[in-house]
């Protein structure tokens, strides 16, 4: 099997900061609770002039500057820029590859929440294995859905630490260190509505009093029926996910050095150190930056590598989350290949 390698990675981080004291007094929530149990310390929001793809092309140039691999040598760029985005009807993907200089390059836009990057990594394995004229991708993206949460709404609680960021990943057919593994998946459709924007689309459009209404806003349709359902199989899918991909890796959870998580509340991030049998001192939580989507992944990274918990020789495990409902994993082995020819 060919290997794929992580290259290089970059992030933007934007400039406004929204903070747990701000937080707690337009929620009406004692700081204590959004600070301990929600996890938020504070995160960052996008200014008016920090748009999506800009954010992008911002972490791109971040993500080009550790490598000496050249734009125009990219030959697909994934684009995981939000949905929420410049325009409407717009594969952004295209104006990324444009913008940086990825003349070859062709692009598609893909979503799946803030899973997105775990589906990226095996779409851009899969592509890359099974096509001989492709060699390197680019994943990349910007996001700015912490504008679609309201402090106001208890029950989106669990959407606070929804911010803004960019991030931008390299990938290299034979490059024989971060090599990119297996990754798995699970859905559940019956919470496919269950968190919306309720006049954002064909269903309902975003008229001037709908958004003035809030509905523009996310919400939860069915809170009993969401949250009562997460409970119930939100564990066992991550659990799945990330044995699953551990196996088709030719691992398992004991061989784990590294837990690069999706941001959640601290109680289900210690639930999942536990149930992989990690310590906190194995990963990163990021309480500062907020929830930036499927960004976090690659956030962790170069969090990880600073903070010294990502080394070479670390076995890292990639796990996502995202509305929908959507679970996954993924599994990079951090450093060179001789590292792991045991």
């Amino acid at each position: 099997m060919t290997d794929i390698g992580i290259a290089a990675v970059g992030m933007y981080l934007p400039e406004g900061i929204v903070t747990a004291e701000e937080i707690a007094a337009e929620s009406g929530l004692p700081e204590w609770v959004v600070r301990d149990k929600l996890g938020i310390t504070e995160k960052r929001m996008a200014l008016g002039n920090e748009q999506p793809n800009d954010m992008a092309t911002w972490a791109i140039e971040d993500c080009l500057a550790q490598t000496d691999i050249k734009p125009d040598e990219i030959d697909v760029v994934l684009c995981n820029t939000e949905e929420w985005k410049e325009y409407l009807l717009w594969t952004a993907g295209i104006d990324l590859a444009h913008r940086i200089g990825a003349h070859r390059a062709w692009a598609l836009d893909i979503h799946m929440r803030c899973c997105t990057n775990v589906s990226a990594l095996k779409l851009a394995r899969n592509m890359m294995t099974a096509d001989p004229d492709i060699n390197t991708v680019l994943i990349a993206g910007g996001y700015r859905v912490g504008d679609f949460v309201r402090f106001s709404d208890p029950d989106t609680s669990f959407l606070f630490n929804v911010g803004a960021g960019a991030s931008a990943m390299l990938l290299r057919k034979g490059l024989h260190r971060n090599r990119v593994l297996a990754s798995h998946m699970i859905v559940d459709g019956s919470m496919s509505r269950h968190v919306v924007p309720p006049a954002s689309g064909t269903v309902r459009f975003p008229t001037d009093e709908a958004v003035q209404n809030g509905d523009f806003y996310l919400h939860l349709t069915d809170p009993p029926a969401m949250k009562g359902r997460l409970a119930e199989v939100s564990m066992p899918n991550w659990l799945t996910c990330i044995d699953e991909a551990l196996r088709k890796s030719g691992y398992t959870r004991s061989d784990v050095d590294f837990l690069n998580m999706v941001l959640v509340k601290p109680s289900a991030y210690r639930a999942i150190l536990e149930e992989v049998g990690l310590t906190e001192e194995q990963g990163v939580y990021n309480d500062r930056y907020g929830h930036i989507g499927e960004h976090d992944s690659i956030i962790n990274i170069i969090e990880g590598i600073k903070q010294g918990r990502l080394h070479d020789g670390s076995l890292m495990l990639i796990v996502g989350a995202g509305t929908g409902y959507v679970w996954g994993a993924s599994v990079v082995e951090w450093g060179p290949a001789d590292r792991f020819s045991s």
